[in-house]
């Protein structure tokens, strides 16, 4: 039983949805020798879908996915076995969950449910949803139509007579008869033969223009219809040597059926994931499993539960033990486990298998190979970043020195048209330089001392050696473990990057993404605990030159830190409100349409 999208014609396939929005041609790709009918029901409803579910094997589940697998474990029971067709005579067919195949089409097909008397059949498939209304009562919609007709030709090419196939729509709990005419097996076939060809080419199609299909897709969050249609259309314009993107007016367009006028962007996505990190902090901690409950436990007393399917990831700080049951089950739930240093260093990740779409890593690959590509992208993480760090100057100084606010904005305009990575370098040094001088400026220090000042050197580390340099580094080795699970979580390898060069455990993407949001997330975080007094002079530990943060510090930073992912902002391309933790995975999505050559200009991200 697969999800009824909401009521609107499925549209024909446009004839030339291989040829638009294509940089440059890929090699012809092998593909599976057989098409799941449910592929000809997503391609017909959209091209898009089926390329993120079948090519790049893609799957969210959202409520009307989760409702429609709870009503299809009834249908997946065992039932009646299916005669041979040639050994049916007049027995009577009632057969749930048959799997067959058509080596003629080359289709699979797994059909809910197979009635009919001897070798005379009718697939009949579930559906969550309504029929259409057509002029002569309730009608199949074209997707279902195409599906229908699919599980017909398998039944066929295995001997079979099948003239006619049945869609029950839950909703309405109305059986929808479709004929298996010549005209719909002929649109069918070229149906397959245009998923085949879509799935060797290599190149996703271009989104649904303001589609009505979009808002309930599971999808929706991967896809970025919308988004990518905004970013598609901006333009970059050159004054006083600075690069300026700003969006252009979005024309009416038909594209795959669905002509509309895209006048601002919806937001799609959830504003927040309901999801929560789970952070473990301590000496002699053992994370087990009952169930789908993980618990955390200290010489055997329980102190902490937390169900799988409610958390995002587990952080495991210092000596933190997971059981063989615990690893395996969140390895299953795609839940990546990141490992901490007890001081708080970032070691890396345990996940499962994550995405089987080596065809991006590809494309990154190649990509980073491409100087011209690499600085443009380069130009606009560095010059976003130096936006925000002047922001967040204005925003939090006690009193923002001018010079310093205007010589950001110069260096700013100086590296959006740099013309090497090395400049860019330079220029991104001098921006740091000027800006970690006047961090002190932004803390709120009590007379009294709470913490001591920043030295006067700005930023340090390796080990840091001040509190302030200290908190710095945790809330930066927080930050680059989100955004290597969100490259995971995209396609991307996290370390071959565009910015930063290959090196030896560095992971070079999660860092490039990383820039933008140094200010607006980890600098802010260390604002924020200083601030407020999330974390006091006890909250650190001196060793020799060096300094750490208490097991009690750590806790104060990782609370402000995800404070500020929670916290809504209004994306400035998009105009939509949505948590931080949010538009790290936007931006790296934007960032992976601009490898595969989907959109032109790579977006950074600013406030104001």
């Amino acid at each position: 039983m697969s999800s009824q999208r909401p009521g609107e014609e499925s549209p024909e396939v446009a004839p030339d949805i291989l040829d638009r929005n294509q940089e440059r041609p890929a090699a012809a790709r092998q593909v599976p020798d057989y098409l799941p009918a449910r592929m000809v029901n997503e391609f017909t409803y959209c091209p898009r879908l089926f390329y993120y579910e079948w090519v790049e094997q893609l799957f969210a589940d959202s409520v009307d996915t989760v409702e429609g697998s709870l009503r299809h474990e009834k249908l997946d029971r065992a039932s009646d076995p299916l005669p041979a067709a040639d050994q049916a005579g007049d027995e009577r067919i009632h057969s749930r969950s048959v799997m067959l195949s058509s080596d003629t089409h080359g289709l699979i097909a797994k059909i809910d449910l197979i009635e009919g008397t001897g070798n005379h059949v009718s697939p009949i498939d579930y559906k969550r949803g309504r029929p259409r209304e057509g002029d002569d009562g309730p009608e199949a919609w074209d997707a279902d139509r195409a599906q229908m007709c699919a599980q017909a030709l398998v039944l066929r090419d295995n001997g079979y007579v099948c003239d006619e196939a049945i869609v029950y729509y839950d909703a309405s709990r109305q059986r929808v008869r479709v004929p298996i005419d010549a005209a719909l097996v002929e649109q069918t076939l070229q149906a397959v033969a245009a998923a085949r060809a879509l799935a060797e080419r290599g190149r996703i199609p271009p989104p649904l223009v303001d589609s009505p299909k979009c808002p309930r897709c599971s999808l929706v969050s991967i896809c970025l219809p919308d988004e990518t249609a905004a970013a598609t259309h901006l333009q970059v314009e050159a004054h006083d040597d600075q690069l300026s993107l700003f969006p252009i007016e979005l024309p009416s367009v038909q594209q795959s059926g669905d002509s509309t006028q895209a006048e601002s962007v919806r937001r799609l996505v959830p504003a927040r994931d309901d999801l929560r990190p789970l952070y473990v902090t301590g000496h002699g901690l053992t994370i087990g499993k009952t169930g789908n409950v993980l618990q955390v436990k200290e010489r055997g007393k329980l102190i902490q539960e937390a169900r799988i399917g409610e958390i995002s990831q587990v952080n495991a700080f210092g000596n933190v033990q997971l059981t063989a049951p615990a690893v395996q089950a969140l390895c299953w739930a795609e839940k990546p486990i990141a490992h901490f240093s007890f001081g708080g260093w970032f070691y890396g990740l345990t996940q499962g298998l994550g995405l089987k779409n080596v065809f991006m890593r590809q494309d990154q690959f190649r990509r980073a190979d491409d100087a011209r590509f690499c600085l443009r992208i380069a130009r606009s993480i560095i010059a976003s970043k130096i936006r925000n760090q002047r922001t967040l100057i204005l925003r939090n100084h006690v009193e923002p020195p001018a010079i310093v606010v205007r010589r950001l904005r110069v260096l700013a305009k100086d590296a959006s048209a740099s013309e090497s990575l090395e400049r860019l370098l330079g220029i991104e040094g001098i921006a740091a330089r000027l800006y970690f001088q006047e961090f002190g400026g932004m803390l709120k220090v009590d007379e009294d001392g709470t913490l001591p000042p920043m030295d006067l050197d700005g930023r340090n580390r390796r080990p840091p050696r001040d509190p302030v340099n200290a908190l710095l580094s945790f809330a930066y080795s927080l930050l680059v473990k989100d955004l290597t699970i969100v490259c995971h979580s995209v396609g991307f390898d996290p370390f071959v990057g565009f910015y930063h060069q290959p090196r030896f455990g560095r992971p070079a993407l999660a860092l490039d993404l990383m820039e933008l949001f140094r200010p607006l997330v980890a600098d802010s975080v260390v604002l924020t605990a200083v601030n407020t007094r999330m974390v006091t002079r006890g909250d650190f530990v001196h060793a020799g030159k060096s300094v750490g943060l208490t097991p009690t510090g750590r806790k104060g930073v990782i609370r402000a830190y995800e404070q500020r992912m929670d916290t809504l902002v209004t994306h400035p391309l998009f105009g939509y409100r949505v948590s931080y933790r949010r538009v790290l995975e936007i931006q790296a999505r934007l960032l992976a349409r601009a490898v595969v050559g989907e959109i032109q200009v790579y977006p950074g991200f600013e406030t104001r």
